[in-house]
């Protein structure tokens, strides 16, 4: 999990969104949304061969 500290003279808003900013880029959020729910082993299959025929 990323840590910001606010530095001197900064507002909290800048620091926000400092702190959004790594937290975007770490990954986290989307790391939480897919372990949010339970997919089966099939289903995940079929949804990564969905995607690479998207991407291709």
């Amino acid at each position: 999990m990323p840590k910001t500290v606010v530095r001197d003279g900064e507002t909290l808003d800048i620091a926000m969104k400092r702190f959004k900013r790594q937290v975007n880029k770490a990954g986290t959020i989307q790391d939480y949304r897919k372990h949010d729910f339970f997919l089966k082993k099939g289903l995940k299959r079929k949804l990564k061969s969905e995607n690479a025929r998207r991407k291709h």
